[in-house]
């Protein structure tokens, strides 16, 4: 969530720029504006409104605004700390995903190998079947 964005402003906005916005941004999303609107036109302004006011809060503070400046950076054009980090959870995740697709494919190629083993060689485990070859092989040259 871009603060700057959000109140339609510059990175360089003064304090009057960022208490105006605010202003006129708050009146138009205020929750008690829409009391008489749908349920989806309220939850809407009551939640542009909370990002309305904690970009105010932020902005508005020489402190909090040069913490927030520092942590998103100027260099991100606008994109903000958010959106990068969820583009890493994006990433996260799709690797995740492709992760477990993976497992799962082994698990079933171990399983249908263990099974296929079982149905032709009932009774033996692997190192009797191994031993029966060998003694295959050396009865064959004699």
């Amino acid at each position: 969530m871009d603060h700057y964005k959000i109140l339609g402003l510059s990175r360089n906005a003064t304090k009057d720029e960022i208490k105006e916005a605010f202003r006129r941004l708050a009146l138009k999303f205020h929750p008690d504006k829409h009391l008489q609107s749908s349920k989806e036109v309220r939850d809407g302004a009551t939640l542009r409104f909370k990002q309305v006011s904690e970009a105010h809060e932020v902005l508005i503070d020489d402190q909090k605004r040069a913490d927030y400046n520092q942590r998103c950076g100027s260099s991100y054009g606008g994109s903000g700390f958010s959106s990068s980090r969820y583009i890493t959870t994006r990433g996260f995740l799709l690797n995740l995903g492709l992760a477990c697709i993976l497992l799962g494919g082994a698990v079933a190629i171990e399983r249908s190998g263990d099974a296929l083993w079982r149905m032709h060689n009932s009774g033996k485990s692997f190192e009797e079947a191994m031993e029966s070859l060998e003694k295959n092989k050396t009865t064959k040259k004699n």
